[in-house]
Formats: structure tokens, C-alpha cells, sequence
């Protein structure tokens, strides 16, 4: 039933435009998470980085005086070697990419739920349907924010460079995004897009569908509600099967992107994701593929939590 056009004037903004509302409340709620949970994902990013075998052929002895450090250790180490506001470091590409990435997740998988899969006659959502969805909108997501995460990957690495002894890339966000613009073209901008997208696709499949099936079973198999309890347990079982599934494919992508690269943009260490993953089993061993996994799921843990804030918000 249509409503009539004076009276859809009168409507909240948030009726009269439910997609581009939600959009911008995604992307908001995404925005607080990531400036609340960003140390996580700089040190998540270092210690992705540690041990990376693959520097031997270019003769870096950094990697061997560096001893590694775990989780604590690595994110007290950036405090002392490069002061607290150094946690942040990369954090402006970073909001850049969740207000695309979140905002165009939760969009494009709100689109599917309702209007391309829908929901079953007793109101379930299926969970194939919630595999697919999850999956598809990870994947658009993603891709539409490949180069936010390029640039903030580079500029996390920065401060280490700088530690080594290296010259600086980037004199800030927008002439990182100017620089490897002129250096490699549009298609610079995509580099490690594929790692990047294939992991969104195993987090969202991991993350939403874990998270709507997690909190369906605990409605109705247990005395718990639909409350900030039953989507906090939701969002601690979905961080946890997301990062076991997204950690390796995030691990490989990041070091593609950090990878240093020649006058044309070719990559110095791997030739694809392939190689860099088979370079890093064979150098580093099996595990080496899950460095950054505790920092990685705790960050999911609270963003999931700024997704319940988000339901509750549209609800």
C-alpha cells in the first residue's frame, strides 16, 4: 500500500530513505568501532608482518635481529619506540574504508534478505541464504574499498620503516593515495584485491551467518531475549568463526600490499597471493598463516558489538 505524497513528506528521514539511512548509520556506528578498536588492527598488522620470510631475498637483516613479540609485547613495543599516538597511525584510511566497506555490506546484504532471498512463511531466514548473502555483500563491500585498505595497511608499516632506518613512503593519506596513483595507475590502487575479497567473503560468511544463527538458536532454545546479551554471545561466537576462517586470506593480503614494488609496480617478493602463501608455509610453517589471530578476533568481538548497536538502532 502506497503512502500519499503529502504524508510521505511528513515521514522521518529515515522512512522516507531506509537504504541511504541505513548507510549512513552503518557507516557512523563502523566509525566509532574503528577509532575504539584501531591499536588492534595496527598491531594485528605488525605481527602479520613479523618473521616474513620472504625478505631474505632482498637481503633485509631486519627481520632476523628482530625477535618476535606477541600480541602485548608488540603493542607496548609501539608505545616506547613511537609514542601512544602511533597506535593510530593509518587510522583516517581506515574509517575511509569502513564507511564504504560496512555501509555498502550492510546495504547490499539488507537488499538480499529482503527483497532477493526473503525470509520463509514461519519468518526464519535459511541458513544457505545467510551463506550466500553474507558472502556476496563481503565481496562488494570489499572491493569498492580495496584502495582505503591499501593505504592503510602501507601507512601502518610506516612507523617500523622509519625504525629500520628506511625512508618514509607517504607524507600523509592523501599523498599516499597520489603516490601509488602515479606510481601504479588505477590498477594500483587494487593491489591485493583479490586476498582482500576473499577474505570479506570468509569473514562475512563466518561473521553474519554465525551471528544470525548464534542468536536464532539462543531465542529460542534458551530463556534469553532478543537483548544486548543474547546479540553480545552472537557477536563473540561470529568474531571467533570469522577470524578462523579470514585470518590466512588477511595475512597474505596484507603482505602483498606492504610489499615493496619496482618502477612499473610489480611486486618484489610475491607474484600472487598463491606464491606469497606458498612462500609463507614453506618459509615460516603452517601457523605462520594465523599471526595477528587474537588481536584480529577481539577487534571483530567489538565490532560486532557496534553491529548490535546498529540493529537496535534500525529496530
Amino acid at each position: 500500500m502506497s503512502v500519499p505524497e503529502d504524508e510521505e513528506r511528513l515521514l522521518p528521514l529515515v522512512q522516507r530513505w531506509p537504504r541511504a539511512s541505513n548507510f549512513v548509520l552503518s557507516g557512523c556506528a563502523a566509525t566509532v568501532a574503528e577509532l575504539a578498536t584501531f591499536p588492534l588492527d595496527l598491531t594485528k598488522t605488525r605481527l602479520q608482518m613479523q618473521g616474513e620470510a620472504a625478505l631474505a631475498r632482498l637481503g633485509d637483516s631486519a627481520r632476523e635481529a628482530t625477535p618476535y613479540r606477541g600480541m602485548v609485547r608488540t603493542a607496548l613495543g609501539i608505545v616506547q619506540e613511537e609514542g601512544f599516538l602511533r597506535l593510530w597511525q593509518g587510522v583516517t584510511p581506515a574509517i575511509y574504508r569502513h564507511v564504504v566497506y560496512s555501509g555498502g555490506r550492510m546495504v547490499t546484504y539488507e537488499h538480499l534478505r529482503e527483497v532477493v532471498f526473503r525470509k520463509n512463511e514461519d519468518q526464519h531466514y535459511p541458513l544457505w541464504k545467510s551463506v550466500i548473502g553474507g558472502m556476496f555483500a563481503g565481496v562488494v563491500g570489499q572491493f569498492l574499498a580495496n584502495p582505503t585498505d591499501l593505504v592503510k595497511v602501507q601507512m601502518q608499516m610506516e612507523g617500523k620503516r622509519k625504525l629500520e632506518g628506511k625512508p618514509l613512503r607517504f607524507r600523509g593519506v592523501h599523498h599516499a593515495f597520489a603516490k601509488i596513483l602515479a606510481e601504479g595507475g588505477i590498477r594500483g590502487l587494487w593491489a591485493g584485491w583479490v586476498p582482500n575479497v576473499q577474505r570479506a567473503a570468509l569473514v562475512n560468511m563466518g561473521d553474519l551467518t554465525t551471528y544470525d544463527t548464534v542468536k536464532h538458536y539462543l531465542v529460542l532454545n534458551t530463556t534469553l531475549e532478543d537483548n544486548i546479551m543474547t546479540h553480545s554471545l552472537s557477536s563473540f561466537c561470529s568474531g571467533l568463526v570469522a577470524s578462523i576462517l579470514g585470518t590466512p586470506a588477511d595475512v597474505i593480503k596484507s603482505r602483498i600490499m606492504n610489499q615493496p614494488r619496482d618502477k612499473q609496480g610489480r611486486g618484489l617478493l610475491y607474484k600472487s597471493s598463491t606464491d606469497c602463501l606458498i612462500q609463507a608455509v614453506q618459509g615460516e610453517g603452517f601457523m605462520s598463516l594465523y599471526k595477528g589471530f587474537l588481536p584480529s578476533w577481539l577487534r571483530m568481538v567489538k565490532l560486532g558489538l557496534s553491529f548490535c548497536c546498529f540493529c537496535f538502532i534500525c529496530t
